[in-house]
């Protein structure tokens, strides 16, 4: 690890809460955690993030929380707490670990065994965290303390042993800085490592598919034990799950029921009668014993299909107390070969796995929305739009769009201190566009506020549907006028997140789900008081901040907000459920909120904003010609012959692909124009579908 580089972390990640304290007024502490959790939710550590600060004293012990987060699909309650002094040079010891932990403890005893609930303010998040607590504590499988430090983890510290909590197992997992910034800087893709001898067997038995050599891949059949299957299940939960296959399943159908029945009443049919797992790994290790080949040991373990079959086992064997010693489970285990393949190539690959193997469930493109290329269009774009030089700058800047998680820490790592000061010039740190971002904004104007509080994961999945459907109307409307938008709404976003704490009227609590709502609100009320109108982001896109009516509008809109969620009518008693509802949407549709007239300065015309898509839409036509051409010219005149004789063979081609051909097995003394290579690149993905597969040489 590059010390520099982690003191550079951790400098700046404390200068960050300090700075977002100031601006919004609220505790340093508060803003730690919140920033602090937000890395994790980035890196899928938490599925959520809610803050939830409370102090108390229960049974003459002391305890507190800052924050939680319920994990739905695998029940586990994350906890978090905090140990910040804002102090520079700090060690955090073991004592200081066990006193914070306790706390945490302590609060959930009092949850569960007191009338703690009865005491504290409906406006307080903590509230909506006991009565949680009390409706899932038969759900609950297991609790997971985090304890977030600013100080320095003592290297004495290496396990954190904790009492069960009444039979539920309890984890405890301390993060200080220097562990946030290793989890930061670690490539994507780099995840779970099975070694399958620690659950007790020798490994998977296997053989090996002969699919010839070169390939960028190797395929593996083989039988797993339920019992070892549900284990591995219980040791990393959803994480085992491909992303957005994972969210998928959280919303739909995470347990089948006749799966479950097969596994409770007739376990010697399951094998018979089940369709078994698919799954991706690199670097599998396997071993030979008496002529048989065993899978030992397989890295970034993933399961792309079979989430189903997967968790029922798991549910079937916790809470059916069913035997599972006479399951087995075929699986299809693909290892990819990153040696002979790029890693866009590879999630490309692992995407078309995904997609051909899901056959059980019905899932579409947007599931594996994480390799879309949706992404890569809004990444282009961010790199290509310089945003307006404002506030006497002589230097324009660029909102970066982080299409891989980490990406913009890890582009820094490489720089020298000159290089890293330019870059950070021209692309500031709150500039950065992340894909939840980018989904809760949108989704937010596009009236989604209920699914966008239901967390990040949910809200991704719903709007990556929106998305690959409008894709496939039209991929050219998501240009630079969407990419303009979507700076708008994050502008947008970050003065609600700024200015909420700052009103009289704001309690505190639910500032994610007051920004979410407010924003729906703004869009809605333009449309219904300026019919044929819409928001002028050019406007704000050149100021690079939201104009003084716009702000009015929505700081009346949330303070109506505030009061109706919280109003004590409410369907739902606990807030944060109940923003999770439509029926909450439809009660603040009701609310009547008069927009002031100056707002009408801040609208563009239904003539203009149609002349404006238009124009958008051409000239991402253009663009996307250029960036299809340069694809074009990366493959060599051989490729392209192969790929001519393959799709002859397979009647995969039209007269308009025979011309572009033509040109393209010419490269470099003919180049194929825009058009053309639209069409080429088009015939490429249908015959990759029927299983053209590249040389090396093409990637």
């Amino acid at each position: 690890m590059n010390s520099g580089s982690t003191d550079d972390f951790k400098k700046d990640f404390l200068e960050d809460v300090k700075t977002s304290s100031a601006v919004t007024g609220e505790g340093s502490c508060a803003c730690f955690v919140e920033k602090f959790a937000s890395y994790l939710v980035d890196n899928e550590i938490l599925n959520d993030f809610t803050p939830s600060y409370f102090t108390g004293e229960f049974k003459r012990k002391k305890y507190r929380i800052d924050g939680y987060a319920y994990d739905e699909f695998d029940d586990v309650m994350n906890i978090i707490v905090a140990d910040y002094s804002g102090i520079e040079t700090r060690t955090l010891t073991m004592s200081a670990v066990n006193q914070a932990v306790s706390r945490a403890a302590v609060f959930i005893d009092a949850a569960l065994n007191s009338d703690l609930g009865d005491d504290v303010d409906i406006s307080n998040s903590a509230s909506d965290l006991i009565d949680q607590l009390k409706k899932c504590q038969k759900e609950i499988r297991r609790y997971r303390i985090f304890l977030f430090t600013d100080a320095d983890m003592s290297k004495r510290i290496k396990n954190v042993d904790s009492e069960d909590f009444e039979g539920v197992p309890v984890e405890v997992q301390v993060w200080d800085l220097n562990r946030l910034f290793e989890i930061c800087t670690v490539p994507e893709n780099e995840n779970i490592e099975i070694n399958f001898k620690d659950f007790g067997i020798e490994g998977i038995p296997c053989i090996e598919a002969n699919v010839g050599e070169n390939q960028k891949y190797k395929s593996y059949l083989g039988v797993i034990p339920g019992e070892i299957l549900a284990e591995i299940y219980d040791r990393y939960g959803a994480r085992l799950l491909e992303g957005n296959v994972r969210s998928f399943l959280s919303t739909k159908v995470a347990v089948n029921k006749k799966i479950r029945e097969t596994i409770i009443n007739a376990p010697q049919m399951f094998f018979a009668f089940n369709n078994g797992i698919s799954v991706t790994a690199e670097d599998v290790n396997i071993e030979s014993d008496s002529g048989r080949n065993y899978i030992v040991l397989a890295k970034d373990f993933q399961i792309i299909n079979g989430g189903q079959t997967t968790a029922s086992l798991y549910n079937a064997k916790r809470n059916n107390k069913a035997d599972l010693s006479r399951v087995y489970v075929q699986m299809k285990l693909t290892e990819i070969d990153r040696s002979k393949t790029s890693a866009d190539d590879a999630d490309q690959l692992i995407r078309d796995i995904s997609r051909s193997s899901n056959s059980q469930n019905k899932v579409s493109d947007a599931d594996f929305f994480a390799s879309h290329p949706f992404h890569r269009q809004i990444e282009q774009l961010s790199k290509i739009t310089y945003a307006p030089a404002v506030h006497g700058a002589q230097y324009q800047t660029i909102w970066y769009y982080e299409r891989a998680r980490g990406q913009y820490l890890q582009e820094q790592l490489r720089m020298t201190a000159s290089q890293k000061k330019a870059f950070l010039l021209k692309n500031p740190k709150d500039q950065v566009i992340k894909k939840t971002d980018l989904a809760k904004v949108q989704n937010s104007w596009l009236g989604h506020p209920d699914t966008v509080s239901k967390g990040a994961q949910t809200n991704f999945v719903q709007f990556a549907n929106y998305i690959d459907d409008e894709w496939q109307k039209n991929e050219l409307q998501f240009n630079e006028k969407y990419y303009r938008q979507t700076v708008g709404l994050m502008i947008m976003y970050d003065y609600l997140f700024k200015s909420i704490p700052k009103q009289s009227w704001y309690d505190g609590g639910y500032r994610a789900n007051v920004i979410a709502y407010s924003m729906a609100m703004l869009h809605r009320l333009i449309k219904q008081q300026f019919p044929g109108r819409d928001l002028d982001f050019n406007l704000i896109w050149n100021k690079q901040e939201l104009p003084d009516a716009v702000k009015a509008s929505l700081d009346t809109i949330a303070e109506a907000v505030f009061y109706k969620i919280t109003d004590e009518h409410r369907q739902v008693m606990n807030v944060t459920q109940w923003c999770k509802r439509a029926a909450c949407w439809d009660g603040i549709q009701a609310v009547k909120v008069e927009l002031p007239d100056e707002l009408e300065d801040c609208l563009t015309s239904a003539g203009d904003e149609k002349h404006e898509r238009k124009l958008a839409r051409k000239t991402q036509k253009v663009i996307s010609g250029i960036n299809a051409q340069t694809e074009v010219i990366k493959r060599p005149a051989e490729h392209w012959a192969r790929l001519a004789k393959f799709a002859v063979e397979h009647e995969l081609v039209t007269s308009v692909d025979i011309t572009a051909l033509k040109m393209a097995v010419k490269i470099p003394k003919k180049i194929p124009n825009s058009v053309q290579s639209q069409h080429l690149l088009d015939l490429e993905n249908r015959a990759r579908e029927e299983g053209f597969k590249s040389d090396d040489s093409s990637d």
